[in-house]
């Protein structure tokens, strides 16, 4: 696949995740409106969010610098790599 280098459909792609996301969050919460699937729903994101924080973040600046992900199956991949090492 080649690589998105037009920062126009990069921002684009963004705005497709963000709009599918709150259509995703909207409809869950339309088909279940209690507090605890609001508080379950927003609890997933954010983790979901902190994870990827951490994968990118987290792993790049502060446990191996030289090493660049390129995705979360890239990321799959040097979680397992430096696993079978030990």
């Amino acid at each position: 696949m080649k690589e998105l280098t037009s920062a126009r459909w990069i921002k684009v792609k963004g705005i497709l995740f963000l709009v599918l996301g709150l259509l995703a969050a909207g409809l869950l919460v339309l088909e279940q409106p209690t507090g605890k699937t609001v508080f379950l729903l927003a609890a997933a994101i954010w983790c979901f969010c902190r994870f990827y924080y951490f994968a990118f973040y987290v792993i790049e600046k502060y446990v191996d610098p030289g090493y660049r992900f390129s995705g979360l199956g890239s990321f799959a991949g040097y979680l397992w790599r430096t696993r079978r090492g030990k």
